[in-house]
């Protein structure tokens, strides 16, 4: 078997004042989830370019500091028509005030690449949903930096 093709990909976790998180309902042709706005690195891109296309793109957010890398994740699944045998994440931290989200790609183009949804989660809707989350462990991961502040090397957050 070859070398795994491997997308880099940058994803914003996304907190309000409140301490609410946007997430992004993903709809894919086996399964649904929640996760972070985000996505592939382009070719000479920065990972911190890609969040500020990624979230302009699926929530119209233009303005905002781009914080440390809090979470890092390698999900081995091929996607992308087979161009991919998975992605590697890196997670940072995007505080900005309350807002609604307003994409500015169209929902055809959004969901072209599978997004559906896009809303905001305090941690006890997080802790009670009967969603799937990516990464699965996404309620505990918020709890943790909501409760410790950004950790000063980034936690590998699991599938």
């Amino acid at each position: 078997m070859g070398e795994l093709r491997i997308r880099p990909a940058a994803r914003a976790i996304v907190l309000d004042p409140d301490d609410r998180i946007l997430l992004v309902r993903f709809e894919f042709p086996t399964t649904s989830m929640w996760a972070t706005p985000g996505g592939g690195i382009e070719p000479g891109e920065s990972a911190v370019e890609a969040i500020r296309r990624e979230l302009a793109e699926e929530t119209g957010l233009a303005s905002f500091e781009v914080g440390p890398v809090v979470w890092t994740r390698l999900h081995i699944v091929p996607f992308i028509g087979g161009r991919w045998d998975g992605q590697r994440e890196q997670y940072h931290l995007v505080r900005v005030p309350s807002f609604t989200p307003s994409p500015t790609h169209s929902w055809e183009q959004l969901n072209a690449e599978y997004v559906f949804e896009l809303r905001w989660w305090t941690q006890a809707e997080l802790d009670e949903a009967d969603e799937t989350f990516a990464p699965r462990r996404l309620p505990e991961l918020v709890r943790e930096l909501l409760r410790d502040g950004p950790p000063d090397e980034p936690i590998e957050a699991g599938v």
